[in-house]
């Protein structure tokens, strides 16, 4: 039997306030259940054949590498299946790996994922980038820069009940502190720490105009891009997630970028959004830096077709306008809209994050298959940029 909204029914503040609390108590009961028995997220293992695709091994070579012994040998489990931790797993990249690891006299690479248009899976691409990098042998930082909190909550963090304000980038946007090492978390996923965020980022909107306005020489577009400057040196990546929205936030998160990934669904409201988007940032980029006698440029710029659903005809039509708007910039790759995504998100998770044998074969290859596709067109053009850095430095 189905309940009835009463129509004469008056909503009060006190109402919402209720309203709020009981949610926050169903994701808690939630996580509690998808996340037992500690309530906190742990990372997959990997099989043998998983560890080799990663380091792009060949079985025979793999085998003969575990029988040398000089890499983590995993455990054997029944039916003489070997398992690898994460760590394992990272370990045998970072070795096997080695001439893709970042050099020494090169720093981090950021990334923004951005799309003033909500719902286009920006935190799910960050995410998964982040995760499949750090699982080819990279040190990530993913930082999240959205109110919402929605990076935070898929590591597993509740950002009302987990995160304090100073471990956000709040005190940093309120100049008590100038590195952001002091916001810098662990997470479950070896390789990956987080700066988590929280509601109370919402006051950074507040403070960074103020502080615009009080201080002579302050520059609020700069603030995240300065105060990452020690984590440059201490991580392969960087990874920023943005709110679907100019805000002072997503303005600094773009500012502080080498590189920008724009996820971007192959509908016809999202692509003219997309183009807002656009027009908005070199308005943004005009009275921020050109005006100002100064120059930005981006080792990289992507757009990622994703949430594409290859049964709607009409997409197809989009797909072409997008490819003819943006050309070179469109990534050779497509996320499909499937039910692991879907049902993954529900389980606060990620491809990386799902048990194969938990969802249909099919399904799973086709969604895991294509993100690996976007790691590794991305990682490639991280070490481009790496290349070019150290190019600039002797002069090249």
């Amino acid at each position: 039997m189905s309940i009835k909204k009463k129509p004469e029914s008056r909503v009060t503040l006190e109402d919402l306030i209720a309203a709020s609390s009981r949610v926050g108590a169903v994701i808690e009961s939630v996580r509690g259940t998808m996340l037992a028995p500690d309530a906190r997220k742990r990372a997959p293992t990997f099989s043998t054949n998983q560890v080799a695709t990663v380091c792009g091994l060949e079985k025979a070579q793999m085998d003969y590498r575990v029988k040398k012994g000089d890499l983590p040998n995993g455990e054997m489990e029944s039916g003489h299946r070997r398992k690898f931790s994460l760590e394992d797993t990272r370990t045998w990249a970072r070795s096997i790996r080695s001439k893709y690891m970042r050099p020494d006299q090169a720093e981090a690479i950021t990334i923004a994922v951005a799309n003033f248009k909500g719902g286009v899976t920006k935190t799910t691409t960050a995410v998964t980038l982040a995760q499949g990098l750090s699982l080819r042998g990279h040190k990530v930082l993913v930082i999240d820069t959205d109110p919402q909190g929605s990076m935070t909550t898929l590591f597993g963090l509740l950002p009302d009940v987990d995160v304090a304000d100073e471990q956000t980038i709040l005190s940093l946007c309120y100049g008590t502190e100038v590195s952001i090492d002091y916001a810098i978390t662990p997470t479950y996923w070896s390789g990956i720490d987080i700066v988590p965020a929280n509601l109370a980022l919402y006051s950074a909107e507040f403070a960074l105009p103020s502080r615009q306005k009080s201080e002579g020489s302050f520059e609020f577009w700069n603030v995240l891009n300065n105060g990452i400057d020690a984590a440059r040196t201490a991580y392969d990546v960087i990874i920023l997630d943005t709110s679907p929205s100019l805000s002072y936030l997503t303005i600094n998160a773009l500012l502080a970028s080498d590189g920008l990934i724009m996820p971007l669904p192959p509908s016809t409201l999202d692509f003219t959004s997309s183009g807002q988007f656009w027009n908005l940032f070199n308005d943004l980029t005009a009275n921020l830096v050109t005006n100002r006698g100064k120059t930005k440029s981006f080792d990289f710029v992507d757009v990622l077709l994703a949430r594409v659903d290859t049964n709607d005809a009409s997409s197809s039509v989009v797909r072409e306008w997008i490819t003819a708007a943006y050309a070179g910039m469109v990534l050779p790759v497509e996320i499909p809209k499937t039910a692991l995504t879907a049902s993954a998100s529900a389980e606060f998770g990620t491809v990386y994050d799902t048990d194969p044998a938990s969802i249909n074969a099919r399904t799973y290859r086709r969604a895991y298959d294509a993100y690996e596709r976007v790691v590794e067109l991305v990682e490639e053009q991280i070490i481009t940029a790496w290349k070019r850095q150290i190019g600039e430095q002797h002069g090249a």
